[in-house]
């Protein structure tokens, strides 16, 4: 989440919510186009990956001659608000000594790299400075502190040398920290253009930032229209604004970064986040997962929707929050873990693309101070082990500890290679490339009291087995059917959590075992299996764009790809291996569709849900209908003629809309994704319950532009 800072001016609401959010999150060289680095194989899809998010300014110090001074800086970061030193040059360092590669890591999350303001603000009497990465200036420069554009495509290039990919975060929801009134408060949220300036919070005549005071959080249009604490909040409604934001990544993805992090995607427009994942998707596709925030036992049909539609995927903050609950608060037990895992596994429509963590940057750190290690180490085991893609914070491999902001981002202490938590990640990493299980696999609850969970994850004939024990005394484990085939099979750990080995009979059922107190125990069986998909990334593109397939048992010889009932065959499949295919996308109508695969054996694949293809390239329209009144339960809702639109069917259609910020009721507004240069016909209509009443006369019809967003208002 965008750092927030408390000042006098910020109103008193804000200073209740700095009290009690988890949520806290110098001249530069110019980017210059050059061609990227030898790209990592399957930029789309991240299942097999381990990422490690790093915090660049805390981690290691390569380059001590970019350090900011003065007040900017900390040595030994004993105030680690300002600049203690990290940079890229020091990522490296930490690449070519195989830090990450001996660990297992496979990619590398990193601070927001752009230029950030230069002014310390100073709040009683406390330094602060944009050491996160979250108080940009300007999109198209590098923050010097980390390094020079030939800094960071040396990053790239020593990253892909070691096959390890970079994911940049990147923050298009706000600026720095603003105020409306004094426009000499440190760079007053302004933005730059490659050093030309756009505009400035005060006296912004056309409309860049929202100017409409400081969320609440009360509801979802709030937290989107108002600004995120004192953060001068970019209004997305703007052509200015909606071509800087794709010149930008633009820039970025030319470097030849493997995928993006979105900050605070809960308080951007999603019709233009979707819009502009088209634009990504189309020029040059990216794994890409936002940061939806959610608290403990928070449970979001909005986080799960935008999951499913924006062609991004999520930091998993529903898993992360209960693994938390179990394992290091003691506030949940297993049984509420296997309801979490279940609950998931429907609710996404691609689980396995979800980004999973037990600690990071906005909580804070899991290991507790004069704490065992042991329950982060399960933890980290059981994270290893489940659907999704793990994300493992920096030091929580040396067991770094620190509650709130900034002490959850203190400076990397240790390299150690020997930690029990470094080698937990170490022998458990790789399992995601060697056990499509592990990648890609379903998840059974197979063995559960309140402190044990044994779990399988199955895919095709692979499979893995883990058993946790969190309890203080040890459980015989009894009546345990897996799907493990015959045989003996060793910890995969090792015993290094106190696991041993267990005996698989025939039809898979297990010898009883004792389970230790503390152990986890993880084992495995691999082996061929008939064709069946495991993955497919992006999940949403126009006709034309490349998608690509994982799984296993596909052959090596060309055979069919179905979108629906659509065959894909010969050139339009660009590869295809064994594991993996690349395929353009059929000229088909738009809507969601199963892909399904067909070998050259004429064996079927199990269908997978669900690609969203888009009727063209995208576009953001802000509808605004006036007059619209509504009774208590009754809500505004928006049908059309296109796939985005709902296509007419009223439980596909976007809303309710909004009415309360940009305009207040009875006026309501919803900015969508639509295809660019194409008439709509639409129509409202109000919905309470089953029952739906549309607007009377004739469709509405509206000319979408052929870029950037526009708006379009009529009466009701």
């Amino acid at each position: 989440m965008a750092q927030k800072i408390s000042r006098p001016v910020i109103y008193l609401l804000f200073a209740l919510l700095l009290s009690l959010a988890l949520l806290t999150p110098i001249g530069s060289k110019s980017i210059v186009e050059s061609a990227p680095a030898t790209s990592v194989q399957n930029k789309q899809n991240f299942s097999t990956d381990v990422i490690y998010q790093i915090v660049t300014d805390r981690f290691s110090d390569g380059n001590a001659a970019n350090n900011p001074t003065g007040n900017a800086f900390s040595a030994g970061c004993a105030n680690m608000r300002v600049y203690c030193g990290g940079d890229w040059a020091g990522i490296v360092n930490k690449i070519n000594d195989n830090y990450f590669t001996d660990m297992g890591i496979t990619a590398l999350w990193i601070s927001q790299p752009v230029e950030n303001i230069f002014s310390v603000i100073t709040n009683s009497g406390v330094h602060n400075t944009p050491y996160h990465g979250y108080w940009a200036r300007d999109f198209k420069k590098t923050n010097p502190a980390f390094g020079s554009m030939t800094d960071f495509q040396n990053l790239i290039n020593a990253a892909h040398a070691k096959n390890i990919k970079i994911v940049i975060d990147f923050a298009p929801n706000h600026t720095s920290p603003a105020s409306e009134d004094d426009p000499s408060f440190a760079d007053n949220g302004r933005l730059y253009n490659n050093g030309t300036l756009v505009a400035g919070y005060t006296g912004d005549t056309n409309g860049i930032f929202h100017h409409n005071l400081g969320t609440n959080f009360s509801s979802t249009e709030d937290g989107i229209y108002r600004n995120l604490y004192d953060l001068a909040d970019i209004s997305h409604n703007s052509n200015t604004i909606d071509t800087y934001f794709k010149d930008s990544i633009k820039l970025w993805l030319d470097m030849g970064i493997d995928g993006i992090r979105v900050d605070a995607v809960k308080h951007m427009p999603f019709g233009w986040q979707k819009s502009w994942m088209s634009y990504i998707h189309n020029y040059k596709p990216v794994f890409t997962f936002g940061e939806w925030f959610l608290g403990t036992n928070e449970i979001s049909q909005e986080n799960y929707s935008f999951a499913n539609n924006s062609g991004m995927s999520l930091l998993d903050f529903e898993f992360g929050q209960k693994v938390r609950q179990v394992f290091r608060d003691n506030t949940a037990n297993m049984y509420n873990l296997d309801t979490m895992i279940s609950g998931t596994a429907s609710a996404y429509t691609q689980v396995a693309d979800q980004v999973t963590f037990i600690d990071n940057h906005d909580l804070d750190r899991f290991q507790v101070t004069g704490a065992s290690g042991r329950k982060l180490e399960q933890a980290l085991a059981f994270t290893l082990t489940s659907r999704g893609v793990p994300g493992i914070y920096y030091g929580t491999e040396q067991y770094l500890t620190g509650n709130g902001d900034p002490n959850n981002r203190g400076m990397m202490n240790s390299f150690s290679k020997t930690t029990t938590a470094y080698n937990v990640i170490k022998k458990l990493a790789p399992l995601r490339k060697s056990n499509p299980a592990m990648a890609y696999g379903s998840t059974q609850q197979r063995w559960i009291n309140n402190d044990v969970y044994v779990y399988e994850r199955k895919f095709g004939n692979n499979v893995a087995v883990v058993a946790i024990n969190r309890g203080g005394s040890s459980v015989s484990i009894n009546g345990l059917l897996t799907s493990l085939a015959a045989g003996t099979y060793a910890d995969v750990l090792g015993g290094t959590l106190n696991g041993n080995s267990i005996t698989a009979a025939s039809g898979g059922a297990v010898n009883t075992f004792s389970l230790a107190a503390g152990a986890v125990g993880v084992w495995e069986y691999t082996a061929a299996s008939a064709a069946q998909i495991g993955n497919f990334g992006p999940e949403m593109g126009k006709a034309g764009n490349t998608v690509t397939i994982d799984g296993t048992g596909f052959g090596a010889t060309k055979g069919t790809v179905f979108f629906g009932t659509t065959a894909v065959t010969g050139a339009n499949i660009t590869s295809w291996e064994d594991t993996q295919i690349r395929v353009i996308v059929p000229s088909v109508a738009a809507g969601k569709y199963n892909v399904m695969i067909r070998t050259a054996a004429s064996v079927d694949s199990n269908a997978v849900a669900s690609y969203n293809v888009l009727t063209g390239t995208q576009v953001t329209v802000r509808f605004v209908v006036n007059n619209a009144t509504t009774v208590p339960g009754e809500a505004i809702y928006l049908a059309g003629n296109v796939a985005e639109l709902g296509g007419w069917d009223t439980n596909k259609a976007i809303g309710p809309m909004y009415n309360q910020v940009i305009y207040s009721y009875p006026t309501w507004y919803f900015d969508v994704s639509v295809p660019a240069n194409t008439t709509l016909e639409y129509k409202y209509f109000k919905k309470n319950g089953s029952t739906v009443t549309f607007q009377g006369g004739a469709n509405k019809t509206f000319v979408t532009p052929a870029s950037g967003v526009a708006t379009v208002t009529i009466e009701w």
